[in-house]
């Protein structure tokens, strides 16, 4: 059950939800600012690239890249095995693990134990980003779920940006304190998740799909803004009920004969496998659009693509990763007014040109194409944070029907991390080998996303979970609504007789609780 009700409770389960996501950017941030660091630097030569250094930039990739190979796994691991242990235990296992390699890095005196602490960090937070994003979309009333899911990302921007500037503070320390306090601080933000999600409730549907139906009404009561006025047993909570019910048998009826791990497979009349493909392909998207070769290597690229000393580096650095979170501020007020179709195409458009034109200004290599350059470096993370930088989260968690939500947001969140490896594992190598040409490819791959977005993937923006059920139940895919459809119009008693006959449903009938067989 929970303590809070109301306006309260869905603050607080955004506000942990944010938290772990605070704690995703840091991670994805502390290492950049780390790498070219003096203290860094003596303690790990085999990855020094800085001027005057010996160190081999393939094995500063890997180090910085194996991070991604433990988040991959810990996406496995929650597609396995999270339908079975739920929303908040898979996430307080993430937070568990995820502090434990946090304290192997932290200690980390060789190359090996940095690794190891890195795979071991990336398994929790695998299990975190597969996870958070999916409980906090169920927690979500639809008019506000993507307004939500944007504070989440712009909190995990605000980590990055967190990142940044503990790093550039750090670097004027001489002692080994220059990089292992940034990387111990993972751990303070772990904790704080990890006692959010104690206090926090279950994802009501989660516990529908294991017929848990009483526990599951409270919560859906409780998420009510006004709760305090209305009983658990009130018409609005019977509807959700009854409409997530409904969605629930549809989905068992069409992965009859299949698992839910081997639904994800099937392409029947609910579209399992083209709506896990969707989820996958924007996940695909947002990490070869180029995002993490400015979030990993900021700091190098400012240094070795544009020329600035470290120190400016680190500074610029820090500044890019304030507009960055300023700049994920916008789609929380946009996201569920435009719409997510509208602002991928923007993102995808602007990110092109930005690509483009870096490619442009590093290859020239004067001054004032430096400036250009840095400028570009901003407006991509501008146009990434207005429309990459969510919505690639929620989409899987909207997409997959609730047979097999969590496996089908697993696999996306192992395509991010698998994409991810690959972009950080060949920047260092690509910029020091094809330099300027390195952009080039993003451009391509940036401008390639366009008609993707276009022709394949819908439009969900203040439809309910179940009602994005139907726009893939037709005979084919449709891109928008037609109110035509809506389910959740139709009175609860219809609603009912729609499905009534095909499951058993606990339910209340003028306050007497009766299980009828539906």
């Amino acid at each position: 059950m929970t303590i809070l009700t109301g306006a309260p409770l869905n603050w607080a389960v955004t506000a942990t939800a944010g938290s772990g996501f605070l704690l995703f950017g840091y991670d994805q941030g502390v290492m950049s600012g780390l790498l070219t660091g003096a203290a860094f630097t003596r303690q790990f030569p085999e990855i020094d690239t800085t001027n005057g250094g010996n160190g081999s930039s393939s094995l500063q990739g890997t180090v910085v890249a194996i991070y991604e190979i433990g988040c991959f796994f810990g996406s496995i691991f929650c597609f396995l095995f999270g339908e079975k242990l739920g929303r908040r235990k898979c996430i307080m296992l993430g937070c568990i693990v995820l502090s434990i390699g946090a304290a192997l890095q932290a200690s980390a005196n060789t190359i090996p134990q940095m690794i190891v602490g890195r795979v071991v960090a990336g398994l929790g937070n695998g299990m975190n980003t597969s996870t958070i994003p999916v409980w906090h979309a169920e927690m979500m009333k639809a008019h506000k779920r993507g307004k939500g899911l944007a504070v989440e990302l712009a909190i995990n921007i605000f980590g990055v940006m967190m990142a940044y500037w503990v790093d550039y503070g750090f670097s004027f320390v001489t002692s080994e304190a220059q990089f292992r306090v940034p990387l111990a601080l993972q751990i303070v933000f772990a904790v704080v998740t990890f006692a959010g999600i104690i206090v926090l409730p279950e994802s009501p549907r989660w516990l529908l799909a294991h017929d848990k139906h009483e526990e599951a009404r409270h919560i859906l009561w409780a998420l009510e803004i006004n709760a305090k006025s209305m009983e658990p047993s009130d018409a609005v909570v019977q509807q959700q009920m009854a409409e997530i019910q409904h969605a629930i048998y549809e989905e068992r009826a069409a992965a009859e004969g299949s698992g839910g791990k081997r639904a994800v497979l099937k392409n029947g009349p609910q579209r399992f496998f083209h709506r896990t493909l969707l989820g996958i392909g924007s996940q695909f998207m947002q990490q070869l659009s180029g995002i993490n070769l400015i979030t990993y290597y900021a700091p190098v690229i400012f240094e070795t693509s544009v020329g600035l000393s470290h120190s400016l580096s680190l500074l610029i650095s820090g500044f890019n990763g304030v507009a960055y979170f300023l700049s994920s501020l916008i789609p929380i007020w946009l996201i569920d007014r435009l719409g997510r179709r509208k602002l991928m195409l923007f993102a995808a458009a602007g990110q092109a040109a930005c690509m483009a034109v870096l490619a442009g200004t590093v290859s020239n290599g004067s001054t004032s194409a430096g400036y250009v350059a840095t400028v570009m470096l901003f407006l991509f993370n501008f146009f990434f944070a207005v429309g990459l930088l969510a919505i690639p989260w929620l989409l899987p968690a909207e997409y997959a029907p609730l047979a097999i939500r969590t496996p089908a947001a697993s696999l996306a969140s192992a395509s991010n991390w698998i994409f991810t490896f690959l972009v950080v594992e060949i920047t260092p190598v690509s910029i020091n080998n094809i330099k300027w040409r390195t952009y080039i490819y993003f451009a391509v791959f940036n401008a390639c996303f366009l008609p993707l977005i276009y022709f394949l993937y819908p439009e969900t923006k203040n439809l309910s979970l179940e009602q994005i059920d139907e726009l893939f139940t037709g005979e084919k895919v449709l891109l928008h609504w037609k109110g035509s459809m809506s389910a959740s119009e139709m009175p609860n008693k219809d609603l009912r007789a729609k499905f009534g006959e095909k499951m058993d449903v606990q339910h209340v009938d003028h306050g007497t609780l009766s299980k009828a067989s539906l």
